[in-house]
């Protein structure tokens, strides 16, 4: 288990930020943006998946994410941890096991063969579920996960994204209308105060990201990508 000790939420993402930077991470490119699924291009990007390779920081994250959702959403809120395939899956094991509660994973689609099953492990109807991701942009993804769990019977009122994007409006409304608080460790404004404080980055790219923080879509058109995300 935990310890019962922890570091304040605006501590816990200046740390979870600093480790993210420390084993390479996050990636700021302003010259040659990445091309995100949206058709956005971003000049962040962030590698979350990276975490599962260095288990002293995987532990202290995963010490910051119980302590999050203790913190937030209550002791005996939860019967289940659910991962979201793919990344999701390990930081769902990790969790679970800090939380002393049983896991689950379930895949983007039904995986078409044997049982068709789009949930691994055993949900039992009526279970209150927190699904886990490694990290949301606009809720997308982790939709898919929540959608699936409660056709199953179950319930879901809390999401936890170890990293969160932080910068579309557009997350928000989509969480609220889905009746899902997301609980989170930290954000890329999180990362880009960290990173300028190191000075991890030269001052120009530096500048740029937090161009994009601001306005990310009018960015991403000015560079040569959409100006508007999917409505699905």
């Amino acid at each position: 288990m935990f310890s019962n000790s922890f570091p304040d939420k605006e501590r816990m993402a200046e740390l979870f930020a600093a480790q993210l930077l420390e084993i390479g991470a996050v990636h700021f490119n302003a010259t040659e943006p990445y091309k995100l699924a949206s058709g956005m291009v971003s000049p962040v990007y962030i590698d979350c998946r990276k975490l599962i390779s260095y288990p002293r920081i995987r532990s202290a994250i995963m010490d910051f994410a119980a302590a999050t959702i203790l913190s937030e959403a209550g002791f005996e809120q939860f019967d289940c941890v659910a991962g979201g395939e793919t990344a999701g899956i390990p930081f769902a094991a990790f969790l679970a096991e800090r939380l002393g509660l049983p896991m689950i994973y379930v895949r983007k689609q039904p995986k078409g063969h044997g049982r068709n099953a789009q949930i691994e492990g055993e949900l039992k109807e009526g279970s209150r579920v927190l699904v886990i991701e490694d990290l949301t942009t606009v809720g997308g993804s982790m939709f898919k996960f929540i959608d699936a769990i409660r056709a199953a019977g179950s319930t879901v009122d809390h999401g936890m994204a170890l990293f969160y994007y932080g910068i579309f409006p557009e997350a928000e409304e989509r969480f609220a209308n889905g009746k899902v608080k997301l609980h989170n460790i930290a954000t890329w404004r999180d990362v880009l105060e960290v990173a300028t404080e190191r000075w991890a980055f030269d001052a120009e790219t530096l500048e740029s990201v937090g161009r994009f923080l601001d306005a990310p879509l009018e960015w991403s058109a000015a560079h040569g990508g959409v100006g508007e995300l999917p409505k699905s």
